[in-house]
């Protein structure tokens, strides 16, 4: 097995589990992409822009189901499940390498698969047969710190392990809801999150890694499209683990909203051969 590239993916509105979009069909090709190109993972270390704590810690529980941390949705979303196996010997693992490191890390044996991580994977692997190990991590640690966590996690893709990081590329939920709950779907996008998304794209396949770790005061409409930050920090883990030498692929780029971005990125040296593969799939 070639070494696994990091992923991130914007999970997009809990509604993407019941109107997947074009995001949808897009995860929908991965799994198959990422079994032919690297084999099937063995695990899937999970970090989410909803399960957060203020110490890293690992939920290895020996099961997982679907958490449903979200309300006012259509009701049918409650009756969804994802119910994966765990990984808890990886979790052992994983604390090996983050205390290597020196970054603090707990276990628990809890479980419980937020929307950030089931919504995505219902689609990339919709048996639930890969083990699933979350990791809560600190959403007052800046980009650099992020990447250096990531960074610890990176031996993990030489060992079979998908690092999976999800959030959204862009996150502004009083914009995404200015016409409520239920507001159009396609609805043209904003010229802010146009140039957000384009000013992300453009320094990452400039592997300008000074201006990515800086983005809040760098890019455009840094604060407008993330007024708080979790959902984009995620994408600094991912963008560790793959390493600073390879240029990060956009294998993704569609919009929900009119703001709320759904681009998806692959990290690492056999991030190419991924974005090959799905390429290739699409034609």
């Amino acid at each position: 097995m070639d070494f696994l590239p990091s992923l991130f993916l914007s999970h997009g509105s809990p509604m993407t589990a019941l109107e997947p979009g074009a995001a949808g069909a897009f995860f929908t090709g991965l799994g198959p992409a990422i079994d032919a190109t690297f084999g099937r993972p063995k695990a899937i270390l999970a970090i989410s822009a909803h399960t957060l704590m203020r110490a890293p810690v690992l939920l290895a529980a020996p099961r997982h189901e679907a958490v449903y941390d979200f309300g006012g949705f259509d009701p049918q979303l409650y009756t969804l499940r994802y119910d994966a196996a765990g990984a808890p010997a990886l979790a052992g693992r994983v604390a090996e390498l983050l205390g290597a490191a020196g970054l603090p890390v707990h276990q628990l044996p809890e479980g419980g698969l937020d929307h950030g991580i089931w919504t995505p994977l219902r689609y990339v692997y919709p048996a639930a047969d890969v083990p699933v190990l979350p990791l809560a991590w600190v959403p007052g640690w800046s980009p650099a710190q992020q990447f250096a966590l990531g960074a610890a996690l990176a031996p993990l893709r030489a060992q079979g392990v998908l690092v999976l990081a999800t959030g959204s590329i862009t996150h502004n939920l009083r914009r995404v809801f200015v016409d409520g709950l239920r507001g159009p779907v396609d609805k043209p996008e904003i010229p802010e999150s146009a140039a957000f998304r384009g000013w992300f794209a453009q320094r990452s396949a400039a592997r300008d890694w000074d201006a990515l770790l800086d983005y809040r005061a760098r890019a455009p409409h840094a604060v407008d499209m993330h007024p708080t930050d979790e959902h984009l920090l995620p994408w600094y883990v991912a963008a560790g683990a793959g390493g600073r030498d390879a240029v990060p692929q956009r294998l993704h780029a569609s919009l929900t909203y009119g703001c709320l971005g759904m681009d998806a990125y692959a990290f690492g040296a056999s991030a190419p051969l991924l974005a090959q593969r799905l390429t290739a799939a699409a034609s």
